[in-house]
């Protein structure tokens, strides 16, 4: 088996990555996806989280789509490999978007970013 080329190290988080213990992002479906370009890495990724971020707040909008919000939301968290948000986003694509599910896109959301933000300083 070959290595894959991956752009970015894990950061280093204290006492895990938060309550999944797992990263938010797998780096290995990240750099198959962008041929372990780190510049296109990152440019993805930056996307992502402003794409993200867009999506949580139509999520909160009373009249809005939210299967379809959350179908296009798992989308894009599948092509970067944050599968704890497709996760996430498929049980609101899947079932609808009580405020359990809601938040629990959120902290996957936010989770995800946070990790993007680190990647993105090395």
């Amino acid at each position: 088996m070959v290595a894959k080329n991956i752009a970015f190290e894990a950061p280093e988080v204290e006492n895990g990555y938060g309550p999944c213990k797992a990263s938010p992002i797998d780096l290995n479906h990240l750099a198959t996806q962008t041929m372990g370009d780190k510049e296109l890495e990152i440019e993805v990724l930056q996307l992502f989280a402003k794409q993200a971020r867009k999506c949580l707040q139509a999520l909160s909008e009373t009249d809005a789509d939210q299967k379809a919000i959350a179908h296009r939301l798992k989308g894009a968290a599948s092509a970067i490999g944050a599968f704890h948000v497709v996760t996430a986003a498929g049980a609101i694509e899947e079932h609808g978007g009580d405020a359990a599910r809601i938040a629990a896109v959120t902290l996957a959301v936010v989770e995800t970013e946070h990790f993007i933000l680190k990647l993105c300083r090395v």
